[in-house]
Order: C-alpha cells, then structure tokens, then sequence
C-alpha cells in the first residue's frame, strides 16, 4: 500500500522540487551543477535572463571526476518537449554529448547514473 501512495506521489511531483531532488543527487556524487533560474521582472511576470537561442536544457552536470558532462532536461512525467528544447537536444546529441530528458518517473535510474552505476539513461 505505501509503495503505491510513493508511486502516486512520484506522478503528481512538481517540476521544481523534482529539480531540487536531482540536484541534491548530483552534489552528492560530485557534479558541478549549472541552472539558470528564472527571475520575476514585474509581479506575476517570470523570466530567464539568458543571450541566445531558447531551449536550453534546466541542467548542465560535469563531473569532478570526469565521469561526465550532461545536459539535462527536466520534465514532469506528463510534460513535453517544446520545439526549441527538441533542436537542442538534437544538436547536444549530433555534437557528440550526453542529453538527457528526466521524469520523476526516472529518479533511480538518475541516481545510478549520477552514482556511475551506468554510463548513459
């Protein structure tokens, strides 16, 4: 019964605290992490104060270690790419490097690969 309300809860996870959780995952084994977070310009009015081409995946992991460089892309269990995070990823993955698109649904195979218990999700 409890793992069933763990599994409920996992689909109904927010975007933002799933962030959080893969973050605190990626500290803990020793990535550097880089998140651009979005500002509120005007009340009620948010925005992420970057130059270039939107899109850009939520997070950018490199290992201290060298077991890696990932650009991630977080998105709740429903959620979808836009077509500039699809040209994103799709130009990451022609330049040779690891994109990924992470769901709560995901989060122990995140966790292994961020313990590098594999290599690529």
């Amino acid at each position: 019964m409890q793992k069933i309300k763990l599994f409920e809860a996992q689909n109904k996870m927010k975007e933002s605290y799933f962030q959080s959780q893969v973050i605190m995952l990626a500290k803990l084994h020793g990535w550097l992490v880089m998140h651009t977070r979005a500002v509120e310009i005007r009340p009620g009015v948010w925005k992420t104060p970057i130059q270039g081409h939107a899109g850009f995946p939520d997070l950018v992991l490199c290992h201290q270690r060298g077991r890696g460089l990932i650009f991630a892309e977080l998105k709740s269990d429903k959620g979808r790419l836009s077509d500039s995070q699809e040209l994103w990823l799709q130009a990451i993955n022609d330049a040779g490097a690891e994109h990924c698109v992470w769901r709560p649904k995901d989060i122990d195979a995140i966790s292994k690969r961020l313990a590098g218990k594999t290599k690529n999700n």
